[in-house]
C-alpha cells in the first residue's frame, strides 16, 4: 500500500459524520507504518476500544470504514478465524467488527458484519511479519494469501457502500 497522509485518511470515511471523523486518533507512530507490507491500514482507537478503522486504497480511491466491535472477556482456549486473511487465532484474538452502511442505509441503523483478527494486523499475519500463538494449516504464498484478503476485503467494502 502507498503511504497515505492523516488528511487522506479522514477525508476517505464513508459511514461516518464529520464529528467522528474529527475525533479518530491515528494509529499509534503513524509515521514509522511499514506501508508496503500493508494490504491494508487497520487500527483500534487507543482512546476508545471498541472502535476500529480500516482504510483502503481501491481503484485509487482511498475507502475508509469506522469499525465497533465489543471488548473481548477472558481469553479462551478455542481457536477463531480471521474472515479476511483466514488466519486462525485464539479465539479472543478474533472480533465481530460491525460496519455502519454508507448513506441512508447506515443512518437507518443498518450494519454489516465480519470476524478479523482483533488487531486488525492481517497484512502482518499473512507476510510473516507478526507471530501467531496458533499452528496454521496454510500453505499458500503470502502473494497468494494477500490476493485472498485483497478479495475478501473488496467484498466488505463493496456490503457497507452498497
Amino acid at each position: 500500500m502507498e503511504p497515505l497522509s492523516a488528511d487522506q485518511i479522514r477525508r476517505s470515511f464513508v459511514n461516518s459524520t464529520k464529528s467522528q471523523v474529527k475525533a479518530i486518533v491515528l494509529p499509534p507512530k503513524f509515521t514509522e507504518l511499514p506501508w508496503a507490507s500493508l494490504d491494508f491500514l487497520g487500527w483500534r482507537d487507543a482512546k476508545a476500544p471498541n472502535r476500529g478503522y480500516l482504510v483502503v486504497r481501491r481503484d485509487e480511491v482511498v475507502t475508509g470504514i469506522a469499525l465497533s466491535t465489543q471488548t473481548s472477556g477472558a481469553p479462551r482456549r478455542f481457536a477463531g478465524l480471521c474472515d479476511l486473511c483466514n488466519t486462525a487465532h485464539h479465539v479472543s484474538d478474533v472480533a465481530l467488527f460491525a460496519a455502519r452502511r454508507a448513506g441512508t442505509a447506515g443512518r437507518e441503523g443498518n450494519t454489516v458484519g465480519m470476524y478479523i483478527c482483533a488487531d486488525l494486523a492481517c497484512s502482518l499475519y499473512i507476510r510473516g511479519l507478526k507471530e501467531l500463538d496458533v499452528p496454521q494449516g496454510e500453505t499458500a504464498t503470502p502473494e497468494v494469501r494477500a490476493e485472498r484478503l485483497r478479495t475478501r476485503l473488496e467484498s466488505f467494502v463493496q456490503r457497507v457502500l452498497q
